[in-house]
């Protein structure tokens, strides 16, 4: 018999505050995070904004200890993982008594140390390389160093699936606990704001403003034949013109059911089911990805043993993308057998940006909030959807809602899909 898996703490940095409550209610206040880019410069590039965590000071949660061997990325998923372990209850002494996991979805993870490692070695030589970065050079570097850190002694993982990563490392942690090989993981997930990703994202054409003839298979279509200049990364509106990248970490701490009701855990919400889906065409192809999406979709459903009409709303994976928006929602439409023209509906990239492998993670925790307070965030700068758009239902403004159980989305540029539900506890 499989076990039930449910949440019970969450640890979080984000441009919108470093705790649940602090990022929902930006959410609901319709607060945007992204604004003019401070950590390097974007002159001559066409986007100049992005989610950025400003002013972040990993001493503040961690203390006067050598923070030197982290880097930005494993700085922000250490700070995450303190937050989330705090949250839970789980103390230095039961982790030394008890085994804890980690599994993290990042898309690139360490990129900006990995490039700085290897242009020092290019031009002045492998002398003259840092020692300390190339500890740092791998993609599971992050988790690595936060479970030393934290003294997490049980898996320890690393999930690589571009935008769906961190929805991917929920899934895959559920599984693991579900079967019994382990009790307690600690899973979400992770990516930082730097130069070589940004300049990756402008030159592909993908970030708002920074579409140009020919670049980018996302960006012209037959949906937009002509496209708005300036940035406009608005989810399901008719103006988008790609999305503003992001950064953050967003961590849930998961239990089995029985475990968690020994300790006398505070259980957030538990989590019924997932699926996944991959687009072999990889976006070029719109009917392929609207059924891979709608597939994932029913495949979660099926996980979760629920009917599309149990589903109180959606996070979706929404970026402001031109054709990957409208992908999307003729997914949610076929697969909620177009039951569609009251469906409530949040796209929080309209306020985080594409924060990438920590985004699902990130749109999981704010529906966690949702189910609290009864408040889905409306989707920033939504004001001329498509006439011909499959989700009628996309509003601008915050909604009230008995949130029982809700379904997340994540959908990346690579082909692969990824969705999640998850339910109340007082749903069984």
């Amino acid at each position: 018999m499989e076990r039930r898996v449910v949440i019970t703490g969450i640890g979080v940095i984000s441009s919108l505050g470093d705790s649940s409550t602090e990022l929902h209610a930006a959410l609901c206040e319709g607060r945007s995070g992204t604004h003019s880019v401070e950590l390097f410069n974007t002159d001559g590039l066409g986007c100049q904004q992005a989610g950025e965590i400003c002013s972040f000071d990993p001493r503040a949660y961690l203390g006067k200890k050598n923070l030197r061997p982290l880097d930005r990325t494993s700085q922000l998923v250490t700070v995450a993982t303190k937050l989330a372990l705090d949250d839970s209850g789980w103390s230095a002494e039961m982790r030394n008594s008890d085994e804890v996991g980690l599994v993290l979805g990042t898309m690139f993870c360490s990129v900006h140390t990995i490039s700085e490692f290897d242009r020092r070695g290019l031009t002045l030589g492998p002398n003259y390389v840092s020692p300390m970065n190339f500890a740092n050079t791998v993609i599971n570097a992050a988790a690595g160093q936060a479970a030393i850190w934290h003294n997490l002694r049980g898996v320890n993982s690393t999930i690589a699936g571009g935008i769906t990563s961190g929805l991917q490392a929920i899934a895959y942690a559920t599984d693991l606990i579900r079967s019994g090989q382990e009790s307690t993981i600690l899973t979400g997930g992770a990516e930082e704001l730097c130069f070589e990703s940004f300049y990756g994202f402008d030159c592909a054409g993908l970030l708002c403003g920074s579409n140009i003839l020919g670049k980018g298979s996302l960006v012209l279509d037959r949906f937009s034949p002509s496209l708005p200049t300036g940035e406009f990364p608005i989810p399901f509106d008719a103006r988008r013109n790609g999305f503003a990248l992001g950064e953050g970490v967003a961590l849930l701490m998961l239990e089995d059911a029985e475990s968690a009701a020994a300790r006398g855990a505070n259980v957030l919400a538990e989590i019924k089911g997932h699926g996944s889906c991959y687009d072999l065409s990889c976006g070029k192809d719109g009917q392929a990805s609207v059924e891979t999406i709608a597939r994932s979709i029913r495949l979660a459903l099926n996980d979760a043993q629920m009917a599309p009409d149990e589903i109180d709303c959606l996070s979706a994976s929404a970026n402001g993308s031109v054709s990957g928006d409208r992908y999307e929602a003729q997914a949610v439409a076929d697969a909620f057998n177009g039951r569609t023209s009251s469906f409530p509906v949040t796209a929080i990239k309209s306020m985080l940006g594409e924060t990438l492998g920590a985004s699902g993670a990130m749109q999981t925790v704010d529906l966690l909030e949702t189910m609290r307070d009864g408040i889905l965030p409306g989707i920033r700068g939504l004001e001329q959807p498509e006439e011909d758009f499959p989700l009628k239902m996309a509003c601008p403004l915050n909604q009230q809602i008995d949130l029982r159980c809700g379904l997340i989305n994540s959908v990346g540029l690579d082909g692969n899909c990824c969705s999640l539900v998850v339910a109340r506890c007082d749903e069984g």
